[in-house]
């Protein structure tokens, strides 16, 4: 992956689920994944869109779990914060006379597309509670 995003919001998600309803606050959480906590909330705010996590505001306040961590995979969870192909874009523009170079970037996006497609069935047979039994 091109960002941290999949590997932060699967840290906030296995915390969470470790606290099983305990109310965690952005603060506990980054200072867990050792990063800013606003770059917690940020994260914290697209896994409520997605309907991952429910948050409660004030002195008391804090995120947990919207739905079981059976019912999440982590097929979900990296599509929610996908940003790039997997393996990037070809940013180069090739000759279009040169018999590769007018058809390289073509296979590329194919390459990478069905590339990314094995990655994402693969975490589809994983979900949050089966990632989370790792941790004692």
């Amino acid at each position: 992956m091109n960002n941290a995003r999949f590997a932060i919001s699967l840290h906030i998600l296995t915390l969470l689920e470790k606290a099983k309803g305990e109310l965690l606050s952005s603060d506990y959480i980054a200072g867990s994944i050792n990063i800013n906590p606003v770059l917690v909330r940020k994260e914290l705010i697209n896994l409520r869109n997605q309907g991952f996590v429910e948050s409660k505001e004030g002195k008391n306040g804090g995120s947990f779990l919207a739905k079981s961590a059976n019912n999440i995979t982590l097929d979900q969870v990296y599509t929610s914060v996908r940003q790039n192909n997997l393996l990037g874009v070809s940013k180069n523009d090739p000759n279009p006379h040169c018999p590769v170079g007018k058809q390289i970037n073509h296979h590329l996006n194919a390459l990478y597309d069905s590339t990314e497609q094995v990655l994402i069935q693969e975490l589809s047979k994983k979900t949050l509670a089966d990632f989370s039994k790792q941790f004692i």
